[in-house]
């Protein structure tokens, strides 16, 4: 089992809210039937969940704590939507009989895993026609200007994702991943989110100066004295002067899967 690294820290869930079927699985949609029944692993706060569930039949909101449910319970709430349940399970043993879902799905959750294979061939195990997967590749994030306090940035939290268990590189591994599991028919593809005017800057620096000091990646940094507090706080402002650049932009790649069973 790896530790998940970022917790639920509000400046965490302000970036997980953000996320839509549409700038997060895009890849997915029009693979997607209107009378599917979807299992979404690791569903998070729900937005991604919810529009799926507009799309399809009836979705199952996976998540591996009643707490974290409850953020996907608010959002479905918020939203009325019915075509829902909610399950607390464990990627690696899923608590469902062979061919259960026809579409299995899990967006940012194999990087936290400890073991991704087994996870990926659960994933198969109880989906009846097709797996996606997504997830981003850390090291080949970029970023202008070149600032130091962002290069410490990604070091740092490589070193505390690994030392969780987890791999922050997944998607570049998504594909081998796969294979390993037994998917045969696999089609891989790649996005990116950018973020580059003023509006997005702001939010997406500003969200990640406030986690780099306030969520669980920063008490496990300093806990296990992979940073110290000054460490911290000095990438946060970082992160502040990046967002705060006219000529600031950086793009996030994410390795995508859609694996036919």
């Amino acid at each position: 089992m790896a530790t998940y690294t970022h917790g639920h820290h509000e400046s965490v869930l302000r970036s997980h809210r953000w996320r839509t079927a549409e700038n997060s699985a895009a890849y997915l949609l029009t693979s997607l039937k209107s009378g599917d029944v979807v299992l979404d692993v690791g569903c998070g706060p729900g937005t991604i969940t919810a529009d799926l569930a507009g799309r399809t039949a009836h979705v199952t909101a996976l998540e591996i704590t009643d707490a974290a449910l409850d953020l996907a319970r608010a959002e479905f709430g918020r939203r009325g939507v019915a075509n829902v349940d909610f399950a607390v399970g464990d990627i690696n043993a899923l608590d469902y009989p062979d061919d259960s879902f026809d579409v299995v799905h899990a967006h940012q959750v194999l990087q936290h895993v400890g073991d991704p294979v087994n996870a990926l061939r659960e994933m198969r195990r109880v989906s009846r026609r097709l797996v996606a997967v997504r997830d981003s590749d850390y090291a080949a994030f970029a970023w202008f200007p070149s600032l130091p306090e962002l290069d410490e940035w990604l070091d740092l939290y490589s070193r505390v994702a690994r030392g969780n268990g987890g791999e922050p590189d997944a998607g570049r591994r998504l594909l081998s991943w796969a294979r390993a599991a037994g998917f045969t028919e696999v089609t891989a593809s790649s996005s990116t989110w950018c973020f580059a005017d003023h509006e997005d800057r702001a939010w997406w620096g500003g969200m990640w100066a406030d986690r780099v000091v306030k969520s669980d990646m920063a008490r496990t940094a300093v806990a296990t004295g992979a940073a110290t507090q000054a460490d911290l706080e000095r990438i946060s402002r970082g992160w502040r002067r990046w967002a705060s650049s006219r000529d600031g932009w950086l793009s996030i790649l994410h390795g995508e899967l859609l694996c036919r069973v």
